[in-house]
């Protein structure tokens, strides 16, 4: 049987932490970006984990 593909859209947006966890960037911070606060700008620059409920569909596309 051959091998399983990650999926390579997954493979570019998620980073897997040390623990296990998966990271995500935010959406909504590539255009449009003159009607949008510096404030809500700068929120959307950090990373942050993926929810719990969504883990498991992430690592099933990340682990091929």
């Amino acid at each position: 049987m051959p091998k399983q593909k990650t999926n390579s859209g997954a493979k570019k947006r998620f980073k897997l932490t040390g623990t296990g966890k998966i990271k995500r960037k935010h959406a909504f911070h590539s255009h449009i970006l003159t009607k949008k606060s510096n404030k809500r700008k700068r929120n959307l620059v950090t990373t942050t984990l993926v929810s719990p409920a969504d883990e498991g569909r992430i690592k099933s596309l990340l682990n091929g």
